[in-house]
Order: C-alpha cells, then structure tokens, then sequence
C-alpha cells in the first residue's frame, strides 16, 4: 500500500471553500419560496374578497362590504410571517389597511359592461435575508374582478 500522507484534506478544503456560495444558494432558494407562497395567497385573497363584494347586487353598500372584505382578506394571509392575529382592519370609505395589508373596493362595469365587483390587495413583506444590494421587500398587488 502506497502512503497517500500527501492527499489528505483536499475534501475539507473544497467544501469549506464552496460552503458559503451554498449557503448563498440556500437563502435564496428560501426567499423565493416564501414569495412563490407570498404571491398565491395574496392572489387567493383578491379571489375571495372579489367574490363576496360581487354578492348582494350593483354596489349595494361597498363600504360596508369592504370592511367584511378585509375581514376575508387578514383571514387569507394570517400564515404570512408579519401578519399576526392581532392585526385588525380599520377602514375609510371603500379602503382598508391592516398592518401590511391594503385592500380598496370600486364597483366598475365589468368588460361586458354588466356591473363588477373590484378588489385591489396590497401585501407588503417582511425582509427575511439581507442580501447586500437589495430591498428585501417585496410588494405585490393582485386585482380580482367579479361579476354582480
């Protein structure tokens, strides 16, 4: 048997060296999911608060609608990391806000010109990594438009 007394730790060296682009790898590979997760829960919140202010009839009482929508809306995104359960809505007309979350209810004629139902939600994110040179947040906003 030959002695390999000069080959020994080249393994521990390649990965100490390529441990940190892994590392990098894996931070945004996290951050993408939680936006990819970000993005379809905001999209299903537009879905669900656009289907309950299209109940009801042609723009009977959106304000007061608005405020039950954002109720479905906080209900959609309560899993978000800045979203907790204390976050309540508190709206002004056919606004709302609610901590991160933003959510406005017009009532346009659809493109077929039969009256709609129009919900815009706004999801600011958390900064989960600090990636040097970027914001970190990320804000998304998804409209859903419904039929009366």
């Amino acid at each position: 048997m030959r002695n390999k007394s000069g080959k020994r730790g080249h393994a521990v060296i390649e990965v100490a060296l390529m441990a940190p682009w892994i590392f990098f790898l894996f931070m945004g590979v996290f951050d993408f999911g939680f936006y990819a997760y970000a993005m379809v829960s905001v999209t299903n919140a537009a879905r669900s608060a656009a289907l309950y202010t299209s109940s009801g009839g042609a723009g009977s009482g959106l304000a007061l609608k608005a405020n039950f929508a954002c109720v479905y809306v906080l209900e959609e995104l309560r899993m978000m990391p800045n979203v907790g359960s204390s976050t309540s809505c508190v709206c002004s007309g056919t606004n709302c806000t609610a901590g991160p979350i933003s959510l406005d209810t017009t009532a346009p004629n659809g493109p077929d010109g039969a009256p709609a139902a129009q919900v815009s939600v706004t999801y600011t994110s958390p900064q989960l990594f600090p990636i040097p040179g970027m914001t970190g947040l990320l804000t998304l906003t998804r409209t859903a438009v419904m039929k009366q």
